[in-house]
């Protein structure tokens, strides 16, 4: 699994969204039962931290020390730096495997071996992610200006998956119809920015030409932005849910 993010995961927990309490919900009530929660490539714990609500113990893994230490803390969340494909857990042990913006930089065909390892007969196995966030029109066309066109050959080839919705990765279990889901935020031009910087593409342009590419458009998105103070962004949820 590639690591992309421990560079800058203060940033990461600050400035990404988080997902929606009714999807968390949902997630639960498919589950089999409510004793183990497997958060897989936590990151900053976001996840982690909605589904303690509701489960004796999560465990939340991650390549990544650097996210890990920006993890929020929970008495019954567990803190782990495993790999997806080799966790630490027993065999049939697990109610819920949770894996959010995460499983295209995995080994699928590993990792899949590994879930359904560790999860109980009738365990459900929910894959998560969000595609390009949306705006107003003008906005969206400064940022799709970065996204396919200055960031053009800086995304990872895994980026693709999100590009297609999760649709064309390979998902071996009982699939399991999901409601639609939604994120939608009221942003300050800050906190936009903020998380554009955030985009692994961003870092690897950073690092090859040296300069941030958000400073080439700063002025561009600003002036669409206009004069409002706030503007409202929405994700659209990406799921996969099935069960063992």
């Amino acid at each position: 699994m590639k690591d992309n993010f421990s560079g800058h995961a203060a940033d990461y927990a600050k400035f990404r969204p988080s997902y929606p309490r009714e999807l968390i919900a949902h997630l639960v009530s498919i589950a089999p039962a409510h004793h183990l929660a497997w958060d897989c490539a936590t990151g900053n714990g976001q996840v982690a931290v909605m589904l303690s609500e509701y489960f004796g113990q999560v465990i939340g893994t991650d390549i990544s020390e650097n996210q890990l230490k920006n993890a929020t803390q929970h008495p019954n969340i567990l803190y782990k730096t495993e790999q997806a494909e080799n966790a630490s857990f027993e065999d049939n042990s697990v109610d819920l495997v949770v894996v959010a913006q995460a499983v295209h930089w995995f080994n699928f065909d590993l990792f899949y071996a590994e879930a359904k390892r560790v999860l109980k007969p009738g365990g459900v196995i929910a894959i998560l992610g969000y595609g390009l966030l949306k705006t107003q029109p003008k906005l969206d066309e400064v940022i799709h200006m970065l996204y396919d066109g200055l960031l053009s050959g800086y995304w990872d080839p895994e980026r693709r998956y999100l590009d297609e919705n999760y649709q064309t990765i390979p998902f071996p279990f009982e699939e399991l119809n999901a409601p639609h889901f939604e994120m939608t935020y009221t942003w300050r031009f800050e906190e936009l920015v903020g998380y554009l910087n955030t985009w692994s593409a961003v870092k690897h342009y950073e690092k090859a030409n040296g300069q941030n590419p958000l400073e080439l458009l700063h002025d561009e998105l600003k002036a669409t932005w206009g004069d409002e103070q706030t503007t409202e962004i929405r994700f659209e949820v990406l799921t996969r849910i099935g069960k063992v």
